[in-house]
Order: structure tokens, then C-alpha cells, then sequence
């Protein structure tokens, strides 16, 4: 840990370089010894600032505060570069990583089974599994939208309704040709385009 400071219209005491070493020093036994810091102490008029930058290779942390007296400022500076370096650990902590997928397996009332023999005596029983499923069904609601862009209002040629499909960026589109046959256009899953005619 390398420690650099600044003085503007400020003479730097060894009282303020101790306290700036021991509040480093808590940081050293969070972020370990490989940072750089720069404490840069201003004093402007009747207010003492104190501006201190962590350099890490992951970023940088920056302390600022303003006080009536050097020696809060640099402690307040400390707090809060304390606090942005136990907020970046937690989040740091928090992110994990997710285990490998092992593969489909199906859901627990699939997986409920049960093994039985089927026959008049135990001579001619034949083994049977009896798959259990749920006594309710699930169903979800269909949600519907209606809209009227993805069908065209005036009769158009395949070339001219490929385009406006293409513009309108639809999956489906359908149109009318010059004879008032419906037509459908229908993108897959591919990419190309179909047309369905409708009799």
C-alpha cells in the first residue's frame, strides 16, 4: 500500500498522516495490501476538505467531506470509503453462481408411480405400471389481444404483401389478392415465409 499526499494551502501534521494510515489500515485487513491511495487535503477560506482516492485494479473508491476541523474531515472521507468497500463486498457475496442443469426431469405427479400385476392367478399376472396424475388439471387463461395490424385493408399482390409483412414485422399477416382470395403469410420458425391459401 502506497500512500500519496496533497496539501493545497494546507501543511500535512503526523497527526493527520497517522490517522489517515490507521483508517487505511482497516482497509488493508478488507481489501488486502494491493491499493494505492491519494489524500488530497484542501483548505478553502473556513472549510477543510478531504478527498481521498483508493486505486484498485476493479475500480476506485473515492472518500469526500467537508468539515470545520481537518482531522473529522479526513475521518468522515475513511467512513465513507469504508462503506462503499463493505457495500462492494456484500455484493460481491451475494452473487453466486448457479449450479450446472442436470438435465429434464419430469415433474413429481409424472414421477408418481405405481407397480402392479394384472391376471386371473399369480401364474398368469403380467407386471403394469399405473402412472397417477394430478386430480385437477391446470389450465391458464388465454390472454388475447386483439389488433388489426396484421391484416391488410386493400387487396395486394404476394410481392407487396411479403413487403408489408417484412415492414410490419408480424408472424402471421393476411391479405387479399387482386380476385378477393384470402391469403395467409406465415413466417417459421426458420425464417422463410409461407403462403396458405384459404378456400
Amino acid at each position: 500500500m502506497t500512500v500519496e499526499y496533497f496539501g493545497r494551502q494546507y501543511e500535512i501534521t503526523p497527526a493527520i498522516r497517522d490517522e489517515v494510515e490507521s483508517g487505511l489500515g482497516k482497509l488493508v485487513k478488507i481489501l488486502g495490501d494491493n491499493f494505492n491511495s491519494k489524500v488530497i487535503l484542501t483548505v478553502e477560506k473556513h472549510r477543510n476538505i478531504a478527498e481521498i482516492t483508493v486505486k484498485r485494479r476493479r475500480g476506485h473508491l473515492v472518500g469526500l467531506a467537508e468539515a470545520a476541523d481537518m482531522l473529522i474531515a479526513v475521518n468522515q472521507a475513511l467512513e465513507h470509503i469504508e462503506t462503499q468497500v463493505l457495500k462492494y463486498n456484500g455484493r460481491r457475496r451475494a452473487t453466486h453462481r448457479k449450479p450446472k442443469d442436470k438435465g429434464w426431469t419430469a415433474p413429481v405427479e409424472a414421477q408418481a408411480e405405481m407397480q402392479m400385476a394384472v391376471g386371473g392367478t399369480v401364474a398368469t399376472a403380467v407386471p403394469v405400471v399405473v402412472h397417477k396424475f394430478p386430480a385437477v388439471a391446470r389450465t391458464t387463461e388465454a390472454h388475447l389481444v386483439r389488433t388489426n395490424d396484421a391484416v391488410a385493408m386493400r387487396p395486394m399482390t404476394i410481392e407487396e404483401a411479403v413487403k408489408e409483412c417484412e415492414f410490419r414485422d408480424r408472424e402471421v399477416f393476411i391479405f387479399r389478392d387482386g380476385k378477393g382470395k384470402v391469403n395467409v403469410l406465415h413466417r417459421r420458425k426458420d425464417g422463410k415465409i409461407e403462403l396458405i391459401e384459404v378456400p
